[in-house]
């Protein structure tokens, strides 16, 4: 009788801490489902795009010089050209791919857009001297027109405006390391783990 009685507590103990471990287990799934949740919808949020403006302005002296009857005769055509530009360098987020390790809470960040550089250029002539035989043509706008931009090309790189697009995106990219942190993931980018903004200045090459 006693023995029945034992193998029944056994038997009441054993189903008890099945249920228990189960419940357990469930709980387990339940805060890795929430937090792999939670950092989805975080990633979402920094996935939009990131636009830093700038203007630029300049003035050129455009001249070109048709010549007849071996070169002894000429006729010119010159103006002055002033330059106002809108830059704007941006990162579309939205294009930026990650992959999420569940089981060893790892965000993988894959590959980060490239910048995307867009030169609105307004474009006026001052002083235009020219002859009927050698007058202003199309082929002249897109000549200044192309000079213009690769002159305003050379400037952007040497200004600030390109370093501080980088900021703001290592800025938001910094809100996904700052939940990880909080939430005892890791976060990794070119095979390193990035533990401050510091390290995401080193590690990002734009």
């Amino acid at each position: 009788m006693l023995r029945r009685i034992l193998i029944g507590i056994a038997v009441i103990g054993g189903i008890f801490l099945l249920f228990k471990y189960c419940d357990f287990k469930k709980n387990d799934d339940e805060d890795i489902t929430y937090n792999t949740n939670l950092i989805q919808q975080q990633i979402l949020n920094v996935g939009k795009l990131v636009v830093t403006e700038g203007h630029f302005s300049e003035v050129i002296t455009y001249k070109n010089q048709q010549k007849y009857l071996l070169d002894m005769l000429s006729f010119e055509k010159k103006a002055l050209v002033v330059v106002n530009a809108d830059v704007t360098v941006a990162y579309d987020l939205h294009k930026m791919k990650y992959d999420i390790d569940e089981k060893n809470k790892t965000i993988t960040i894959v590959s980060i857009p490239k910048e995307e550089i867009k030169i609105s250029p307004d474009i006026q002539f001052y002083d235009v001297e020219q002859s009927k035989l050698n007058p202003f043509t199309g082929d002249d706008y897109n000549k200044i027109n192309k000079s213009v931009k690769a002159n305003l090309a050379k400037k952007i790189e040497k200004s600030s405006l390109k370093t501080n697009a980088q900021n703001r995106l290592i800025s938001e990219l910094s809100k996904i390391l700052i939940l990880t942190n909080t939430m005892g993931w890791k976060l990794q980018y070119e095979g390193k783990v990035i533990e401050s903004e510091k390290d995401f200045g080193k590690q990002i090459k734009l």
